[in-house]
Formats: C-alpha cells, sequence, structure tokens
C-alpha cells in the first residue's frame, strides 16, 4: 500500500509564530556574535531568549506546536540544541511529577522538600535549581530504565536527543572552546537555571498541603501556586499564570489570560495573585532580606518535614 508523504507542517495556533520568533532569533545571535565578536545589547537578549525557550520547551511538551508528527519530532531535537539539554525530561519530571502531585508532598521537587524547608528567599531561589537537578535526576535515570524494558524505541529516542545536544556540545568546544563558552553553554545553563528556578518562584510558600495539592480542586482550595501578572505573560507566552495552567494543562498557552482572569483569579489567596514578577523578585529577595516586611508568609497550614 503507497504512504503519502505527511503534508506541510502547520502550526496548531497562530500565536506560535511567537515561539517561532524566538527559537530563530537566539542562534541568529548566538551565531553574529561567534563571527563578530561580543556586543552587550545583543547577548543580553540572547540571556532573555534563553528563557523563551525553556517556556516554549514547556508548551510544546504540553500541547505539540504543530500539528504533524514528524514537525514535532524536528521541533523536539532544535529545542534540545538550543536549550543545552533533552527534552524529554519534561515528561517525568513534570507532567508525570510536578503536574501530578501540584506541590504536593508526593511532589519530588516541591520547594520545601530540602535542608532549610518551607522558604521564600534570594538564597533558596538561587539554590533551588541545584536541589531539584539533583533529587530530579535519578527520577529520570529511572524513566529511561523502564522505557528500555517497555518501549526501546522510545528509548531510543531519548538516547538520540543526549546525542544530539552532547554531540553539538563537542562540536562546538573543538572548533573555539572560548566562543563555545561564551555564546553557547553559559547562556543555555542561564535558561537551564530559570527552567529550574521557576518553580521556586511559583511555589515557594503557597500551600503544598491544600487539597489542590492531591488534585482535588473543589472551592477554593487552589492555593498551591503563585500568579504573575504583567509583562512577564506576553513576553514569555503566559508563564505566569500557573494556576489557570496546572487547571487545564492541555489548553494553549494563549488561552491563560481568559481562564485566569475568567476562572482563577479571584479564587486562589490575593496573597498569590501578584502584579508583576521583577517587582515581586525586588520585593521579596532584595528588599526582604533587609526589612521583613516585605517578606512573604507561607500559607502552609503544617510545617512540612525536611530532609
Amino acid at each position: 500500500m503507497r504512504r503519502w508523504p505527511e503534508p506541510l507542517p502547520r502550526l496548531r495556533h497562530w500565536r506560535d509564530w511567537q515561539s517561532l520568533a524566538y527559537l530563530v532569533a537566539l542562534p541568529a545571535l548566538a551565531a553574529w556574535q561567534w563571527v563578530n565578536g561580543f556586543w552587550w545589547p545583543a547577548y543580553a537578549l540572547m540571556l532573555f531568549l534563553t528563557l523563551g525557550i525553556g517556556v516554549i520547551h514547556h508548551n510544546h511538551t504540553h500541547l505539540r506546536m504543530w500539528r504533524g508528527r514528524i514537525a514535532n519530532r524536528v521541533t523536539d531535537f532544535y529545542v534540545t540544541l538550543l536549550q543545552g539539554h533533552p527534552t524529554f525530561v519534561f515528561w517525568p519530571a513534570h507532567v508525570a511529577n510536578h503536574h501530578r502531585h501540584r506541590h504536593g508532598p508526593k511532589d519530588v521537587a516541591r520547594t520545601y522538600r530540602f535542608a532549610s524547608g518551607d522558604t521564600n528567599h534570594l538564597l533558596g531561589y538561587l539554590l533551588h535549581p541545584l536541589q531539584a537537578g539533583w533529587v530530579l535526576y535519578p527520577l529520570f535515570f529511572e524513566w529511561l530504565a523502564q522505557l528500555r524494558r517497555k518501549a526501546i524505541g522510545a528509548f531510543g529516542y531519548c538516547m538520540a536527543q543526549y546525542a544530539v545536544w552532547l554531540g553539538s556540545w563537542a562540536l562546538l568546544l573543538a572548533i573555539d572552546w572560548k566562543k563555545a563558552l561564551i555564546f553557547v553553554i553559559v547562556p543555555q545553563l542561564h535558561g537551564l537555571h530559570w527552567l529550574l528556578a521557576t518553580n521556586y518562584l511559583q511555589h515557594a510558600h503557597a500551600d503544598g498541603s491544600a487539597p489542590g495539592a492531591s488534585g482535588d480542586t473543589h472551592g477554593s482550595q487552589l492555593n498551591y501556586a503563585r500568579n504573575f501578572e504583567g509583562l512577564v505573560n506576553p513576553l514569555l507566552f503566559n508563564i505566569g499564570l500557573h494556576t489557570a495552567h496546572h487547571e487545564n494543562p492541555h489548553a494553549h498557552w494563549s488561552e491563560l489570560t481568559r481562564l485566569h482572569r475568567t476562572h482563577y483569579r479571584e479564587r486562589v489567596d490575593p496573597v498569590l495573585n501578584e502584579r508583576g514578577l521583577v517587582p515581586y523578585m525586588v520585593r521579596v529577595y532584595l528588599l526582604g532580606a533587609v526589612w521583613p516586611r516585605f517578606r512573604s508568609r507561607s500559607l502552609m497550614a503544617v510545617k512540612p518535614p525536611t530532609y
């Protein structure tokens, strides 16, 4: 039986032209500086775009960007190259863990898990990516081991992403290790830090013991996440509207503004609705380090154990 070629790829939603612009702009800026030399405005824009790549990766995991299978797989590998880490990790770490347990006691990377307990301060924010990586990588290995036993094709797909990522680093370092570090690897590590630290911003001092953290969202028990309004959302694909995303994980990111305003904004504790990301970070992490009145207060009803 003759197999017809897959039709030309079509975006699932027209708003993802913004995603494509970010995916093209980041390597273009890196390549331009590789050839012409460091220029701080372009480098600053690159660092911002690494945040966008992480959000695009997140969104593409929840709702595939394209209507064609091949285009989605190409995007997986392309994002792997840009982000400096395989894209498959979002399945075991984010979908099967974080979205399932919603910052609750079974969430492997819950912010109140670690030695300092239920914190929300600058040191906790800076350390969280390292702490999360420490507990998430065993989760990745366990998930890969299960894939190897049950779905060897999927396992090979994940290993191919590792090969593409590490192979790209090896090639670029061999060509010019200084440029590779400055224009590729350091920006990628910056983006990965923000990708993991976002969990702390969105959940530290939220209520991981609320019924919503166990999957029961009746009434107003949605206090497991913090929301950020303002400029962060049009720039970074509504990443700040976290409650609406958790409650509608397969909704396209462009729909979250309406969902947040009509269904969730008035149902969460008011302290979890922030007017902007940068003002929040300045107030809580910088001013709060000096003046206690600027610090946040935990909504956890019971102090959780730490280990």
